[in-house]
């Protein structure tokens, strides 16, 4: 698992190059986890807790990064277990990027690599257009003259340039620049909306709703399951067995950012939030805001190629050009990745609802029902748990405690994040087609924008 290094800081790569472009250390993937974790859902928090109340916004943000974090470290565990096996086989990956539903089907069988290759690509395509709706809702805030269909063809182009990124390897600058960025977006929503005051006569009726309520829960859900992703990036590091804790820590890092923002913005605007799911909306335009918005928009850049990239390799294995070493042949071969993902942006443009949505139908699968299942079924046998590359955390009790902690995992978010966040996002979603209908020119715009 240490050979790549070498192969990537070679004496052929430049300082600049290796100081740049060339990421594969601890910190490395860390700023991915953290940049990658937080993006444009740091404007929709707000809009969260107004359906769910501060208390509860508060709790699921704890509970929820906790058990992402649970999760993360699970995949992590299947990682290194699958990755192991494989090289006591003599299996080179120096020409191969290792992906999630292919640890599944080296642990499991086809039947879970087909599940997790359905979720896990379904998630990400529908990550991407997230990311491109949210360019074209922030933007719009600082030149309205366009409406947001229009900004998102222009930045559906702009976005198809990450097929020209490699991989993760290539993300160290990005990744980090990104996090500084997402950095300053939440403390200027803090400090402004605290700056602001409350608006006259707020209210901060939260939680009236019960669909709103699960509706607000599963984008929290959402928030914290950013871990799709979680193989490529490790498969990117030099040392990947010294990936573990990076989650956890990184969700701890995220979570100084939106508590204070969520929190704040609340306060400010209560129940207005429950018409404006983009935190920008309501705040007043200032050289601060501007600068937040251009940040933002840069690093919803940043997270498109994110989750857009493991996409990438899966095309490129099944159409047969993973392996090769022109960058500018994959570049062309990945473009067809980027049509339906820019298609389906245009389709569904509602900022907000769809992270819901996404969050109860497919990261509850991707990210936290499947590891867990996985986990517990991999080392179901008397064999795979006395040969286990990696053990329990002393602190569980064993194996026990680790099968306590993925059942109660799987019954969870079943119950309450498929389950009730499925039944109130589905609603949730209907009600904003019903009201501004498919391919809607600019949603939650004024009404004289919205012609």
């Amino acid at each position: 698992m240490e050979r790549e290094e070498d192969d990537l800081t070679g004496k052929g790569t430049s300082k600049f190059s290796k100081m740049f472009w060339h990421g594969g250390s601890v910190y490395d993937a860390w700023f991915s986890c953290a940049s990658n974790q937080v993006a444009q859902v740091l404007l929709t928090l707000p809009y969260s807790f107004s359906q769910l109340g501060m208390l509860s916004g508060i709790l699921f943000q704890l509970f929820y990064g906790l058990m992402g974090s649970w999760t993360a470290y699970l995949i992590s565990v299947l990682y290194v277990e699958y990755r192991t096996r494989k090289e006591r086989e003599k299996v080179d990956f120096r020409n191969h990027v290792i992906q999630w539903f292919e640890v599944l089907d080296g642990l499991l069988g086809k039947h879970w690599r087909n599940a997790g290759l359905f979720f896990n690509c379904t998630f990400l395509l529908f990550g991407s257009v997230i990311q491109l709706i949210a360019c074209a809702s922030n933007i719009y805030y600082i030149n309205d003259n366009l409406d947001k269909r229009t900004w998102t063809y222009i930045f559906g182009a702009c976005c198809a340039t990450t097929v020209f990124i490699p991989s993760f390897h290539n993300y160290r600058i990005w990744s980090f620049l990104g996090l500084m960025m997402t950095t300053f977006t939440a403390w200027y929503l803090t400090i402004a909306s605290l700056v602001h005051g409350q608006v006259e006569g707020v209210k901060h009726s939260g939680p009236a709703k019960m669909v709103l309520y699960f509706t607000g829960a599963t984008n929290i859900l959402y928030t914290f399951g950013g871990h799709a992703v979680t193989v490529e990036i490790m498969h990117a590091m030099w040392k990947p067995q010294k990936f573990k804790l990076i989650y956890l820590v990184a969700t701890l890092y995220v979570l100084t950012l939106t508590l204070p923002s969520a929190s704040a913005v609340y306060w400010a605007f209560g129940d207005m939030l429950l018409t404006h799911s983009n935190a920008f909306s309501l705040l007043p335009r200032s050289g601060f805001r501007d600068v937040a918005i251009i940040l933002m928009l840069i690093h919803q850049f940043i997270t498109f190629g994110f989750a857009c990239t493991p996409l990438y390799f899966v095309w490129e294995k099944a159409i047969g050009m993973h392996g090769s070493k022109s960058v500018f042949k994959r570049a062309l071969a990945r473009l067809p990745v980027v049509v339906p993902i820019w298609f389906l942006a245009i389709i569904f443009p509602f900022f907000g609802p769809i992270n819901s949505t996404v969050g109860s139908l497919l990261v509850s699968f991707t990210v936290y029902i499947i590891p867990a299942l996985a986990h517990m079924l991999t080392f179901a046998p008397p064999s795979a748990r006395e040969n286990a590359v990696e053990r329990p955390p002393p602190f569980l009790g064993g194996w026990a405690g680790m099968y306590s902690m993925n059942f109660f995992v799987v019954v969870w978010v079943l119950v309450v994040g498929f389950g009730f966040g499925g039944w109130a996002s589905m609603l949730n979603f209907i009600q904003q087609v019903h009201t501004f209908g498919l391919f809607t020119k600019c949603y939650q715009c004024p009404p004289h924008k919205a012609a």
